[in-house]
């Protein structure tokens, strides 16, 4: 049976490789996104503790957005709209106080 699928197989497709299971790729890379996310919003929580602003507030943005990312790869219906809520609320604030 392998051998009939090494026949039929585009050996220049990732898909031929032995072993590949796009759903362990896409467990990665949403593992990888989260930890990104969340470096980067307690990297945001340090800034607005130190009253860092606006730098605070964009980076609280970037990481509500890598978490809105997440959410949608992850097909989490409550993740996708606390971010996109936290995602909004960040820019409206932001938006007015630059405004």
């Amino acid at each position: 049976m392998t051998v009939v699928f090494w026949q039929h197989c585009n050996l220049v497709d990732p898909k031929c490789q032995i072993g590949y299971n796009s759903s362990m790729n896409k467990d990665k890379l949403a593992t990888q996104i989260k930890w990104t996310a969340t470096v980067i919003t307690l990297t945001g929580a340090v800034f607005a503790s130190l009253n860092i602003y606006p730098l605070s507030a964009i980076t609280l943005n970037l990481g509500s957005f890598t978490f809105l990312i997440w959410s949608i790869l992850i097909r989490d219906r409550a993740m996708i709209t606390v971010n996109a809520g936290l995602l909004s609320i960040y820019s409206i604030g932001l938006a007015i106080k630059l405004l």
